[in-house]
């Protein structure tokens, strides 16, 4: 990857520096940067800038196993509910099946939106008719839901949850065309990736 051999060559180097020598804004950069530090390719120092980590040093890093993982092989069951149920409904089954999102879906089952333990929270606190609301009116829609596909790298989610700061990611298999809907999969959470790292760092 360009920004590893970018800091084999400077370290150390700051972030805007990484940036301005990809040609590319500080921002674009920042989920890339987090999912390296986290995989130990690269390393920071806060003031000082990132230096080569120890899975970049290791040719035989325990860290190139999760770079050669399929987000289907570690995804989980998702949480699906019908757009038509109660903001009510769909409180009891956050807290029955302990998840921190819902995937939404039609009356076909495809995908349709995402709401999220923060979205059922502002729509129900003081509000009392709230419970009796459709869902589907506090739901995340297309095209504001931010996905991964089941062939896509663990790294790459990593990244998309990095990037778009989100706790979770529906794992979908795309629709053949514009006027259909993704197929939900399963789910890919934050607690996923930590417990990776926790596998990956016990067995190292």
């Amino acid at each position: 990857m360009e920004i590893i051999d970018l800091v084999g060559k400077h370290a150390p180097i700051t972030g805007e520096r990484i940036a301005e020598l990809l040609g590319i804004s500080r921002p674009t950069i920042r989920s890339d940067l987090a999912v390296l530090v986290m995989l130990q390719h690269i390393d920071a120092k806060p003031k000082v800038g990132y230096f080569l980590g120890k899975a970049a040093l290791e040719v035989d890093s325990p860290f190139k196993h999760i770079e050669a993982m399929k987000v289907k092989e570690v995804m989980g069951i998702p949480v699906v509910l019908r757009e038509t149920v109660t903001v009510s409904d769909a409180v009891v089954t956050l807290f029955l099946e302990n998840v921190g999102s819902l995937m939404i879906v039609n009356l076909q089952g495809a995908l349709v939106g995402i709401v999220s333990r923060k979205d059922l929270l502002k729509v129900t606190l003081g509000q009392t008719t709230a419970n009796t609301m459709p869902v589907s009116l506090v739901m995340t829609r297309h095209p504001n839901i931010v996905t991964v596909g089941p062939e896509e790298s663990v790294l790459e989610a990593a990244r998309k949850m990095i990037h778009h700061d989100v706790d979770s990611l529906p794992v979908v298999i795309k629709a053949a065309n514009e006027q259909s809907h993704d197929e939900v999969v399963g789910r890919i959470t934050k607690t996923t990736m930590t417990k990776l790292l926790l596998e990956v760092a016990l067995g190292a």
